[in-house]
């Protein structure tokens, strides 16, 4: 009796021990599998030409609490001075120094003093594609508003994100310590989140994602074990010779950072005004659903799409840039 007991307790605890060979397998095989690079997106890429970027600001450093060095450029105002001030969040990819310079520099000469910012693991901040943890990014901002203080106590300051970065400063106008920092966030084309239905399928082609990768990792931390997070899960359709400029691919602990929690999640949570503008011709984006999709939620957001102006365009395109720059420039103070 006792011995059979045994035989089916070890049967049992071989059975066991393969099951679990067997999924270890199955979640190494699927993180392992390897990240397609897309082809370059021409759109993203033209979008630079005709910029002048005679007139961008040097990059400027401050430390963050970890002791990494965050990269900024400080535009100040121009004209009549607006006692306003505004922070840029670059898109997927982006930098500071980017195609956003034409609207941030814009946004200057309509006298609101502006930082754009370089996001960590792009450009000038940090490891290129990476950060140390989720949540480091919203860490990041709050030491750079501290920067921003010291020379600015009391202006009233405006969240600007574009694309992905939108989707990040959704995250932030949710996050309660946030909210104390800024009077208004505005969203320019905003990627709301993977289940969002203003979403093209792989945002028109400018993202790859490492699907059995990213369950992978997903299915790791279900377990409790959160490792490998430094992998690539996102890779870009940038340019092979823009490796200098561009992040080209992101880490799954970036992707999940730079995104918002969930827009079903976050925009119920924001209590300051916010404004969502985007093209109507938005590649990326199906721009004439994200009033339906956001005021559903919250009808008080405040939604404007301009005919003509595609995803980049936002950002670069003059009939885009007035329209922001003179929204950001009147309303400032936090009005909705």
């Amino acid at each position: 009796m006792t011995i059979r007991l045994l035989r089916g307790v070890l049967n049992g605890l071989k059975w066991g021990l393969c099951a679990v060979g067997a999924v270890a397998l199955i979640l190494a095989a699927m993180i392992a599998t390897p990240l397609q690079r897309p082809p370059e997106m021409r759109s993203v890429s033209d979008s630079t030409k005709g910029i002048d970027w005679s007139t961008l600001p040097p990059l400027e450093r401050f430390q963050a609490r970890d002791g990494t060095w965050i990269g900024y450029r400080h535009y100040s105002p121009s004209g009549s001075a607006t006692g306003g001030g505004a922070v840029f969040i670059h898109g997927s990819s982006g930098s500071s120094g980017a195609v956003n310079h034409a609207l941030t520099h814009a946004i200057a000469a309509r006298g609101v003093e502006t930082w754009a910012l370089d996001i960590r693991g792009h450009g000038g901040s940090g490891t290129r594609g990476d950060i140390g943890y989720v949540g480091q990014l919203e860490d990041d901002l709050v030491d750079f508003v501290a920067h921003v203080r010291k020379s600015a106590p009391d202006l009233p300051l405006t969240l600007i994100g574009h694309s992905a970065g939108a989707g990040f400063s959704l995250r932030v106008a949710a996050t309660p310590i946030m909210q104390d920092m800024f009077v208004r966030t505005v969203l320019l084309a905003p990627y709301l989140g993977y289940d969002a239905p203003t979403n093209r399928p792989s945002n028109g082609g400018w993202v790859s994602a490492d699907i059995p990768r990213f369950l992978g990792l997903a299915a790791l931390r279900k377990l409790g074990i959160d490792c490998c997070s430094q992998l690539p899960v996102l890779a870009f359709a940038v340019p092979v010779s823009s490796a200098k400029y561009l992040t080209s691919t992101y880490s799954d602990r970036l992707m999940r950072n730079f995104a918002t929690h969930g827009y079903r999640i976050d925009l119920p949570a924001t209590t300051r005004p916010l404004t969502i503008i985007s093209g109507a011709e938005d590649e990326m984006m199906i721009s004439d659903k994200y009033a339906e999709a956001v005021q559903a939620i919250k009808p008080t957001i405040d939604v404007k799409i301009i005919a003509g102006i595609n995803h980049m365009g936002i950002v670069t395109q003059a009939k885009a840039i007035s329209v922001i720059a003179e929204d950001v420039a009147t309303r400032g103070g936090g009005q909705s």
